[in-house]
């Protein structure tokens, strides 16, 4: 017998994580993430799921994430009550963060069934809910790093240090024969907390995430990352407005906060005032204090209490903020597209004399990246909102490993017998990072999957695909019309006015209209 190995997310994109290894009679999950960016991507959270919950016997996870495990209450709302594997750190990370998701899709289905622009559409439904959350929570089950268990009879797996967040941790599995290696998220090396990622060597298939194949970072002293930062700070708020930060609520907020803890601390930032605008943030900060023997770079103390750090709780306390002037903001999502960070970017976007400082990776079709790539006027909450605030980024903040670290954890994990594939990455990273392992002869086989692929394994052979992933999941990866649209509808009123009058206006309106008909009428010639 041989086992198969099928990519049912975080393929030739960055979120949505989860793979699916069937051996014998046995099949597992390596992560259940959340697809977020694109409308057109996130409709796969809520659509058929690419896998029998039935027949599931074990989830194994390899960090809190959202994107590697916002879908597991999914699963307990269909039936699913096996085990998820995680660390210790992972299991207690894994209430704060999932049930926050439940409560932030109960509140977004709310909040679009309510929105004029959908008045008499069908009621949108959550995900999820907090309830479903909690019942997934209640699955994780604790195990050691490196300590071997068995998630599924016949199979046999342990877990290694990835240095991407607390608890975080690579896949070893031993299935049918075959042994394989999952990266899970790679941190950097020398990352605050965490010590460098580890793992064992000699697989016959090794999966590796590319977040940054195609990047080469400057490597960057926790000093020089600090000073950097004041600089930022010191700049932003010298303007007179708001230092607005997108964060991460796990491991990015903490690292940023014990950084302005420091410059604060050492007079490096007069006396700037911050807010962490995340309920989330503040109950996964509690989760490190609790940990923090195991954590680096704080001695064992408390390095996130200040008496410049403020934590705000209620909706109330977060609106408070739209009137302040002169202070920083975290809050989340990271990526702006979902929680506190987008009634901030509403009041602060428009305003010349503030600043949005983006510290992490930005997923195509998010808010975020469209920010970033220079949008002059972008869409919130079906609001057309002007950039007017400068847009800044620090790169030093990342989390993940980037192409150099990558290429030398593949080598410490090789010789590679079968097959390498490269996922959890867009397709430019994934080529570039190809390309390279290519010229280091890391693996005679480099795969590079789609989602929805699923190939055959066998011990020290090239991996076979088997069957190519439904063309509408596939497609999903990217840019969508949704982006386009608007991208078009946030310029239309300004570009309609300055046309030169009300005539030459109507015409033109006519003319977009005229376009819209014509294709509704070919569609109903064809159908």
């Amino acid at each position: 017998m041989t086992a198969t190995l099928t990519f049912h997310g975080a393929a030739r994109t960055v979120t949505g994580s989860c793979m699916e290894v069937v051996a014998g009679s046995a099949r597992i999950l390596i992560d259940y993430g959340l697809f977020q960016g694109s409308r057109t991507l996130e409709t796969l959270n809520h659509g058929p799921l690419p896998f029998d919950v039935a027949g599931l016997d074990a989830v194994i996870l390899t960090h809190a994430h959202i994107d590697h495990a916002g879908l597991l209450p999914r699963l307990t709302a269909l039936g699913y009550a096996g085990t998820i594997w995680c660390t210790p750190q992972t299991a207690d990370l894994l209430r704060p963060m999932l049930a926050d998701s439940g409560r932030i899709h109960e509140y977004e289905a709310e909040r679009r069934n309510r929105r004029r622009d959908r008045a008499g559409d069908e009621p949108i439904t959550p995900t999820y809910t907090e309830a479903d959350a909690l019942a997934a929570v209640a699955l994780a089950r604790p195990v050691a790093l490196e300590a071997w268990f068995e998630p599924a009879p016949g199979l046999r797996a342990r877990l290694w240090n990835a240095g991407h967040i607390l608890g975080a941790a690579s896949v070893e599995l031993e299935a049918d024969g075959v042994r394989l290696l999952f990266s899970g998220d790679l941190g950097p090396d020398n990352k605050t907390f965490l010590p460098n990622p580890e793992t064992a060597k000699g697989f016959d298939h090794v999966v590796c995430e590319a977040t940054y194949g195609d990047t080469s970072r400057e490597k960057v002293t926790l000093h020089q990352r600090r000073r950097h930062l004041a600089e930022e700070i010191n700049t932003a708020l010298a303007a007179g407005g708001n230092l607005v930060i997108p964060a991460f609520a796990l491991e990015r907020t903490q690292e940023l906060l014990l950084d302005i803890a420091m410059l604060s601390k050492a007079g490096a930032i007069g006396n700037a005032q911050l807010f962490v605008d995340s309920p989330l943030a503040n109950r996964v900060t509690e989760v490190f204090r609790a940990h923090v023997g195991e954590l680096e770079d704080t001695g064992g103390r408390d390095v996130f209490a200040h008496p410049a750090i403020h934590t705000t709780q209620s909706a109330l306390d977060s609106m408070r903020l739209n009137s302040v002037s002169g202070a920083i903001i975290i809050a989340a999502s990271g990526m702006c597209e979902a929680g506190r960070i987008r009634h901030h970017l509403v009041h602060n976007l428009p305003r010349r004399d503030s600043t949005i400082l983006f510290v992490g990776f930005q997923a195509q079709g998010s808010l975020g990246r469209v920010i970033l790539d220079g949008a002059q006027r972008v869409r919130i909450s079906g609001r057309d909102i002007a950039v007017r605030s400068g847009i800044r980024q620090i790169s030093s903040y990342s989390a993940h490993a980037d192409r150099n670290e990558l290429l030398d954890w593949i080598t410490a994990a090789g010789p590679i017998a079968g097959s390498l594939f490269l996922d959890h990455g867009e397709q430019d990273a994934i080529d570039v990072l190809a390309a390279e392992a290519r010229t280091r002869n890391l693996a005679t086989s480099i795969i590079t999957p789609e989602m929805g692929d699923c190939y055959r394994l066998a011990p020290g052979k090239p991996a076979r695909r088997i069957r190519r992933g439904a063309q509408s999941r596939r497609s999903a990866v990217g840019r969508d019309w949704q982006n386009d649209y608007a991208e078009l509808a946030t310029g239309l009123k300004r570009r309609l006015a300055a046309i030169e009058d009300d005539r030459a206006r109507s015409r033109a309106i006519a003319r977009m209209r005229r376009v819209l008909d014509d294709y509704d009428r070919n569609r109903k010639r064809h159908s």
